[in-house]
């Protein structure tokens, strides 16, 4: 879902998605901190790579970045060659190799929430206790919507924030940051929750 239309706007989202956004180093810092040197952390919905993939790669740590966008995989292969680049959907995509960490950052919310459930449960089994997670949800409730982005339609669809916690609890993830990064709006905007999470 959303592939045709990533794939559309590769060279705009490349060119606007350059730094990080409000809090993001600090959530992704909190991901890493406590982390044995070069663990193994897997982005899913990566894109770009930029910056986060980037940003992870930085301190010593081996990425695998999961898309279903090739044209945004070619921009991360070409710039960052050292880091494993899978083309997949979020969805379709199994690794019998554990992992340290999960990245899964602006992306759960294009994936309809009745499979989040599942995702969660197969993201703890790829994590040993301990192992961390990093995500945003939506920040509200609010039925499935689409809207657009350089043009293009785009696909959401979240459970409003308390259920998502619940859910990453009753799989075993204890949050260590959950706060609306941006907080929903009267308008467009239905808000963004970020998690960063243990395995416990």
């Amino acid at each position: 879902m959303n592939r045709e239309s990533y794939d559309a706007i590769a060279a705009s989202w490349d060119a606007a998605r350059v730094a990080f956004y409000g809090r993001e180093r600090a959530y992704v810092d909190a991901l890493l901190d406590g982390l044995p040197p070069a663990s193994h952390v897997l982005d899913l919905g990566c894109g770009t790579g930029r910056p986060i993939a980037e940003h992870i790669l930085s301190r010593g740590h081996r990425v695998t970045g999961v898309d279903q966008a090739e044209a945004l995989l070619a921009r991360a292969r070409a710039r960052l060659p050292h880091a494993t680049w899978i083309t997949s959907s979020i969805e379709a995509f199994t690794s019998s190799d554990p992992v340290d960490a999960i990245v899964c950052w602006d992306a759960l919310f294009h994936i309809e929430r009745s499979q989040h459930r599942t995702l969660f449960e197969r993201f703890a089994g790829m994590l040993g206790p301990g192992g961390r997670l990093m995500l945003t949800a939506g920040g509200s409730d609010h039925p499935p919507f689409t809207d657009t982005m350089f043009g293009r339609t785009f696909f959401y669809d979240s459970p409003p924030p308390h259920e998502v916690l619940a859910m990453l609890a009753s799989v075993g993830f204890e949050p260590m940051v959950s706060e609306l990064m941006n907080p929903p709006t009267s308008g467009r905007d239905k808000g963004r929750l970020a998690i960063v999470a243990r395995l416990v």
